[in-house]
């Protein structure tokens, strides 16, 4: 299931590479007013400038411990394009074998693309992916409550409220709550998530 490129129409997967560096910096410093409210960071990090955060030299060191949890199979990191462009991303996480056969998805887009499904249309070929080729059971998201853009985005892919996570991740200064959604390998409609969608 890993390397992988996965389309539709213009909004395409595929592997983060290292010339992607000067791109996502650019993508995530424009957008640090869409992206900051929701993006988690370990509470023992040294307090960073958003422009520190997300520097080419950052990417690179990101690159190089996704490339080696892909190659372990506990994550497929891809680049969200649209028409080729870089405009986001989708991260299938925590990848466990065995008697879980699961992971966690999160995703982020440009703000320039916000609201034209993008997230959603990459969230459902990565979904579909993951209930595929890569045989997982079970894949869920965990969500602000106060992000409506994203539950509308989980909830157009049939992804269930299961419940809410006290002081999940440490976002913005604070530990937050997150609600959870899940997709079941069953819960997956004939065709796929993609299909349905459609």
């Amino acid at each position: 299931g890993w390397p992988v490129r996965l389309a539709h129409h213009d909004v395409e997967l595929r592997p983060l590479r290292s010339r992607d560096a000067g791109p996502w910096s650019q993508v995530r410093i424009r957008n640090e007013d869409h992206l900051a409210p929701w993006e988690g960071r370990a509470p023992s990090q040294a307090p960073a400038t958003w422009r520190d955060r997300h520097s080419p030299a950052v990417f690179a060191v990101m690159l190089r411990h996704q490339r080696r949890e892909a190659r372990a199979g506990r994550l497929l990191p891809f680049a969200l394009t649209v028409d080729g462009a870089l405009a986001g991303s989708v991260t299938v996480g925590s990848v466990t074998r065995g008697a879980f056969d699961s992971g966690y998805v999160g995703y982020w887009v440009d703000g320039e693309v916000a609201g034209r499904g993008v997230a959603t249309t990459g969230v459902a070929l990565a979904l579909d992916h993951c209930f595929g080729a890569v045989g997982l059971h079970r894949v869920e998201a965990n969500v602000r409550p106060e992000n409506t853009a994203s539950r509308r985005v989980v909830a157009k892919l049939g992804m269930v409220e299961e419940g809410l996570h006290r002081r999940y991740l440490f976002i913005d200064g604070q530990w937050r709550d997150h609600l959870t959604y899940a997709l079941l390998a069953e819960d997956v409609p004939a065709g796929g998530v993609l299909a349905n969608l459609l």
